[in-house]
């Protein structure tokens, strides 16, 4: 610590020697030097200690900085760097043989792809000649063999594809057939101067496709207006059959949303695959499905209302899918006997070789003539429930008494067999052995889902809702959800 002396008292008289007042006069002289420093530092650097060593710190580190730039090198300049030009002469391509050879190959290998439909009455000349085909050899292979032959049996309206070389020599001819659910490519390809045949599996691209229309006179006038094939309208009848009956409770201005699969090859529609949603309005009542993939299902899955619950009932509303009610559960005048008796069925008017389904799943009980009834089938479903189905003209292959049925199996057919005025099916719902109105009689749905199948059927329910609150805003209205 440097102590500062007091510059007054060293002015003050003392009695003393000169030389002891020099030896003071000179110190008092620096004592203020040293105080007039201290005074300029303090407004330098700051009033604390803390203020003036961090100021003194940052005076240190820019006198660095500028002495580091003072000896930083400087870059080199680009005059000095030498430089050499090099020239050399490069050969140009000849275009014009290049161009020459690019047309003769051209002329030679380039195929030609052209496709068409076959019309009614079409021979395979003519739709050889109309795909531009100039190959007797192709046509004689064709007609031969027994794979190829596979072609000339193709329906109006089916597309054929054909790969022709510049002279018209066919290269390949193909087609794309749909089975069913299955698909097949019909192929007849040259090899050398010789041709092969082949039929295998088709690939397919899916598509999803979403459709609306409006009931003005029947479903299937609806869905071909709305350009919906008729396998989905089907679908569409199978998977409400235990909610409407699509014959006697469709009503003007009754609403459909569909979203459904489709396959396509080379851009041509080949087939319509699984409904994946729909939504429909009767008579003012909204019901919706979703496909849900199970794993463990014999099926593969099966369709839910979008809360969940499944859309399978114990029992159909109706066992054919399409026809009318001539005679409810009521009493009734017999037609035969001219006398008033309970008519302890419904009877389905349709005509002779109307597929006939099982209602539910269960057994044959029954199977043969009975009085009356003529041709009959008893089915026993599950807690003490039965079904009966009368007048048939005959049974379906495989039907005997302790075979077990599916619901929407196909059992019989329509007919007019026992005490019939006409073709048409008389169906009895028995409980208990007591016929029941089969059209009010109310049975429980199977078992939702629940826990992880839930959580995996709402994320697949979130996308179906997005599609049909789109259709929706297309048709210009609103549903609300059931």
């Amino acid at each position: 610590m440097v102590i500062i002396p007091d510059p007054f008292r060293c002015r003050s008289p003392l009695g003393h020697n000169n030389k002891i007042k020099r030896l003071i006069l000179t110190y008092c002289t620096t004592g203020e030097k040293l105080s007039g420093l201290h005074s300029r530092s303090k407004l330098l650097f700051g009033a604390s200690r803390k203020a003036r060593i961090i100021s003194v710190s940052a005076l240190l580190l820019a006198m660095c900085a500028f002495g580091a730039a003072g000896f930083a090198p400087l870059p080199p300049d680009v005059s000095d760097i030498k430089s050499t030009l090099l020239s050399r002469e490069l050969p140009l391509p000849d275009l014009a043989s290049q161009v020459a050879a690019l047309t003769q190959q051209q002329k030679q290998e380039q195929p030609f792809v052209r496709e068409e439909k076959i019309r009614p009455g079409d021979t395979l000349a003519v739709l050889l000649m109309r795909l531009g085909v100039n190959d007797n050899a192709a046509a004689d292979f064709i007609k031969a063999d027994p794979v190829a032959r596979g072609f000339l049996k193709l329906r109006p309206g089916k597309r054929v594809q054909a790969v022709t070389a510049a002279d018209g020599t066919l290269q390949s001819l193909s087609n794309t057939t749909a089975n069913g659910q299955d698909a097949k490519l019909l192929l007849v390809q040259r090899s050398g101067a010789s041709f092969t045949s082949s039929e295998s599996a088709a690939a397919l691209e899916k598509r999803v496709e979403m459709r609306s229309g409006e009931i003005h006179s029947s479903l299937f006038a609806a869905t071909d207006l709305a350009q919906v094939p008729d396998s989905v309208a089907m679908q569409m009848v199978d998977m409400y059959a235990t909610d409407i009956d699509f014959a006697s409770d469709l009503r003007r201005g009754d609403r459909f949303h569909v979203v459904y699969e489709t396959y396509w090859q080379n851009g041509a529609f080949v087939r319509a695959g699984r409904i994946l949603a729909s939504e429909f309005v009767n008579a003012g009542k909204t019901y919706q499905a979703v496909w849900f993939e199970e794993p463990g299902s014999k099926l593969g899955g099966g369709y839910y209302g979008f809360d969940g619950r499944s859309m399978k009932k114990a029992f159909l509303k109706s066992p054919l899918e399409f026809t009318r009610i001539s005679s409810g559960f009521s009493m009734r005048m017999h037609p035969i006997l001219g006398q008033w008796k309970q008519h302890k069925g419904v009877d389905f008017a349709a005509p002779t070789g109307t597929p006939i389904r099982a209602s539910g799943d269960g057994a044959i009980e029954f199977l043969g003539q009975q009085n009356g009834y003529g041709n009959v089938i008893v089915i026993k479903h599950w807690a003490n429930y039965s079904t009966a189905y009368a007048h048939m003209s005959r049974f379906a292959s495989g039907m005997r008494k302790g075979t077990k049925v599916s619901q929407g199996e196909v059992i019989g057919y329509v007919g007019a067999t026992g005490w019939a005025t006409g073709p048409h099916l008389h169906y009895e719902f028995r409980v208990n052995n007591q016929p029941r109105d089969p059209l009010s009689v109310d049975v429980p749905n199977a078992q939702p889902l629940a826990g992880a199948d839930l959580q995996r059927f709402r994320s697949v329910t979130a996308d179906m809702m997005h599609r049909f609150v789109l259709l929706r805003a297309d048709s210009g209205i609103k549903l609300a959800a059931r």
